[in-house]
This record gives structure tokens, C-alpha cells and sequence, in this order.
């Protein structure tokens, strides 16, 4: 048995379905089908992100602030789940049958158009959070006058006594932050996409939807994470296709989890 009815939403007739643990498996199989019938659209989402990491990453050096590469690359995480609405759009047009073209999948973001802005904030602030919180941290181990330069600071910290407490901390609080957007972001911005309701209601159907299913979403987290920084590793150009996989599964764990 793939699913089985969970509670309802407090206020509201949403029923949040509760899923066996390996269901992520069909939602990327799902999400598969719908970018081969759309490649348009979805590596053209896709090739933008990597062309968005490519000036992110030579501004950062231009600017000479390499350390913040890396958590600049990890807040990706946190806000790429609203990038994917048009996404989402084109899969929930695809289910009904409906037209799907970049026109369409563009005008997703006026789906709802505000409580999407307040969700993206939100995602961004955390975003903010996590870079600031990233240069306190290396402050804090490594002093306000870390002597190495820009191109030695790598083999620097790995001479430094401080770099398993300074990498355990940072990964530490990362991970929270990774959790608490994932579980803000995992369900609520494709139901906007698909439902007239609040960023609030949204936020809070997403949240008990994480938590009775703690199991496959951890599992669907894990395979994103998984997927992402394999797509990283050749200078951002796996993302062209798992940014537009991944958005479209996100499509099919929504329609699961949420009735």
C-alpha cells in the first residue's frame, strides 16, 4: 500500500496523505515523464540556473569574497524551491490535459502572485541568515585577521587545529536551517501554484505534511541533496537537468501528500 489517509489540516477540509517511504522513487519517476514531454521548458530553467551560478561565482571572486562560494552554494538549497514554479505549473498543466508553454509557465509566478513573493522572502531571509551565520562562524574559529590570502585560505584552514570544530558547527547549523526551509518550502509553494490559500496556510499544511512523513521526506531530502551536488561538481552543469527533475517530482510529492 503506496499511501494511506492521514489528519486533516486544522480549519480546512486538506487531508495530508501519508506515504510509504521509498514513494519519492515515483515521484522522480513521474517527474521524468513530464520533463521528456516538456524538455523546452525544463532545460530552459535548468540552463539558467547554470548560467546564474556561473556570474554568481565570478562576481564572489571579482569581489574577492571567496569564502562565501560555498555558502552561497548552499543557500541555493534553501531558495531554489521557489524557482521551480513554473515547473510545477507546466506538470499541473500536464495532468489536466491543459496546454503547457513558456508563456505558461512564466505566468505561474502571477498564480497567486503575492503569497508566492511572501513564501520567496521568507526563503530568502533564511537565505541571508545562513550566509551571515556562515561568516560568524569562520570568524569565530579563524579571527576577524585570518592571515592567509584569498588563493591560500583552503590549505590554510587545512593546517589550522581548527577545522573539525569550525566544519562540525558550521554543517551543524546548516543542517538546521536546511531543515526547517525544506520543510517550509516542500509542499506549500506548489499548492500556491495550484490553490487560492495563504503563504501562512501553506506554510503550516507543508510543515505537518514533513512531519507525518518524516520517513520519505527525509528520503526525498537526501536524494535532492544527493542529486544537487553531484550537479554542482561539473561547474554547476548537472543542474540543467536536475533543477527541472527534481522540480517536477516536487510537483507529484505535493499531489500525494496533499488531498
Amino acid at each position: 500500500m503506496s499511501e494511506q489517509a492521514g489528519g486533516t489540516v486544522a480549519g480546512t477540509n486538506i487531508r495530508i496523505m501519508v506515504v510509504a517511504s521509498d514513494r519519492p522513487w515515483a515521484w522522480l519517476e513521474a517527474g521524468w515523464r513530464d520533463l521528456m514531454a516538456t524538455p523546452h521548458i525544463g532545460f530552459f530553467y535548468g540552463g539558467a540556473v547554470v548560467a546564474a551560478g556561473w556570474a554568481l561565482v565570478l562576481l564572489l571572486i571579482a569581489l574577492g569574497a571567496l569564502w562565501a562560494v560555498l555558502p552561497a552554494v548552499a543557500g541555493f538549497f534553501l531558495v531554489a524551491p521557489i524557482i521551480g514554479a513554473g515547473l510545477y505549473d507546466t506538470s499541473r498543466r500536464l495532468e489536466k490535459g491543459e496546454a503547457v508553454s513558456f508563456a505558461t509557465a512564466l505566468r505561474a509566478f502571477r498564480r497567486n502572485g503575492q503569497q508566492l513573493a511572501l513564501i520567496g522572502a521568507l526563503l530568502l531571509l533564511i537565505n541571508l541568515f545562513w550566509v551571515r551565520m556562515a561568516a560568524l562562524i569562520f570568524m569565530a574559529f579563524f579571527g576577524l585577521n585570518f592571515g592567509a590570502s584569498i588563493e591560500d585560505i583552503p590549505l590554510a584552514m587545512l593546517r589550522s587545529d581548527q577545522l573539525l570544530p569550525f566544519l562540525i558547527i558550521g554543517t551543524g547549523a546548516g543542517f538546521v536551517l536546511a531543515c526547517l526551509a525544506f520543510a517550509v518550502s516542500a509542499v506549500s509553494i506548489p499548492m500556491l501554484v495550484d490553490r487560492d490559500v495563504s503563504a501562512i496556510e501553506a506554510v503550516v499544511v507543508s510543515i505537518k505534511a514533513t512531519l507525518d512523513n518524516w520517513r520519505a521526506m527525509a528520503f526525498w531530502a537526501g536524494l535532492i541533496v544527493v542529486f544537487t551536488a553531484m550537479a554542482l561538481v561539473p561547474f554547476f552543469l548537472g543542474l540543467a537537468l536536475v533543477l527541472p527533475l527534481v522540480g517536477h517530482a516536487t510537483w507529484h510529492a505535493y499531489r500525494d501528500l496533499v488531498r
